[in-house]
């Protein structure tokens, strides 16, 4: 019996660990990317959620943001919470004025190269410049869904959706990745590696956005 239950406990990971693992296992299979907002036939705020659903790149930059934060602490965690959403939500509104545009791609990409480094070298993020780097990508991404959303594909609704969809995943990552600090040391070493494919990824973006 006692050799089947020690089987047993070196067979079990931490919660924290298989957390982060399934994250990783979703994000590595294939999604379809879209530039554009999608029409879900369930309305303006499902189809911000359905865009965000369907666009693999603004999801590594939130998990990313979020592995970040927790990283860092509860109080980091707290405050990407809310200021990645609100950020989204502004930089959505000022895009549909059309008075600013971005390159996206370019702009995504270097921003997962920061954001999957910082969670790859795993080191803490002066308190200065945590609002700048949530709150920057939030803007940059919303920017761009708001000048999308001038052009009629989508009201001021589908914003919110993505804006709601950003804070369900910051608060689910950014647990995990908090619960993670709680663990032995080496279980962070699963989010490092998390960060270091997201850098890679970013790279590849903007290699491709600058071809």
């Amino acid at each position: 019996m006692n050799s089947r239950g020690g089987a047993h406990r070196t067979r079990q990971r931490p919660a924290p660990v298989r957390f982060v693992v399934s994250v990783l296992a979703t994000l590595a299979f294939p999604v379809l990317a879209r530039a554009h907002l999608v029409n879900s036939g369930l309305g303006p705020f499902y189809d911000g959620v359905t865009h965000l659903a369907l666009s693999p790149d603004e999801l590594l930059g939130i998990v990313g943001l979020a592995l970040l934060a927790g990283l860092g602490g509860a109080a980091f965690g707290r405050m990407a919470l809310f200021t990645l959403p609100l950020a989204w939500l502004a930089g959505g509104l000022l895009g549909m004025t059309g008075r600013i545009t971005v390159n996206l791609p370019t702009a995504t990409g270097l921003a997962l190269i920061v954001i999957g480094t910082l969670v790859a070298l795993d080191r803490q993020v002066p308190f200065a410049i945590r609002p700048v780097i949530v709150g920057g990508f939030g803007l940059v991404e919303g920017l761009q869904n708001g000048a999308v959303a001038a052009t009629g594909a989508l009201p001021a609704g589908g914003l919110l959706g993505i804006a709601a969809t950003a804070f369900v995943l910051v608060a689910l990552v950014a647990a995990g990745a908090v619960a993670i600090g709680k663990q032995p040391p080496w279980t962070r070493i699963v989010a490092r590696v998390a960060g270091s494919w997201i850098a890679a990824i970013g790279l590849l973006m903007t290699g491709w956005a600058l071809r």
